[in-house]
């Protein structure tokens, strides 16, 4: 399965977009894939938040505040890494929000 990376400095990890969550992403969250692909790119490599998801086991939530897309957005972008003899980090969702929910803050 192909996948695209993108550099993240907080896990030293590249993380990996494969075609299937890049097409969950794009079904489900339109409103980011494909237009602002480039703002997943900049979450993970420059985030203002990372904390544990609330949903997915070992995944971390990555956030980062963009003035300039659809009059403000945050980007959320959900990794999951799996870790074992060779360490995995995969996006298993991302979204855009206006507001941080509460388990988001």
């Amino acid at each position: 399965m192909m996948a695209e990376t993108f550099k993240c400095p907080y896990l030293n990890d590249p993380v990996e977009l494969t075609r299937e969550r890049e097409e969950h992403v794009t079904a489900r969250h339109p409103d980011l894939l494909p237009v602002h692909r480039g703002c997943i790119a900049e979450t993970l490599k420059e985030p203002e938040k990372v904390r544990p998801s609330p949903r997915f086991k070992n995944a971390l939530m990555f956030t980062r505040w963009f003035p300039n897309v659809r009059g403000g957005r945050f980007v959320i972008v959900v990794v999951v890494s799996d870790v074992g003899v060779q360490t995995r980090h995969w996006i298993v969702t991302a979204y855009m929000t206006k507001r941080l929910a509460e388990r988001e803050a």
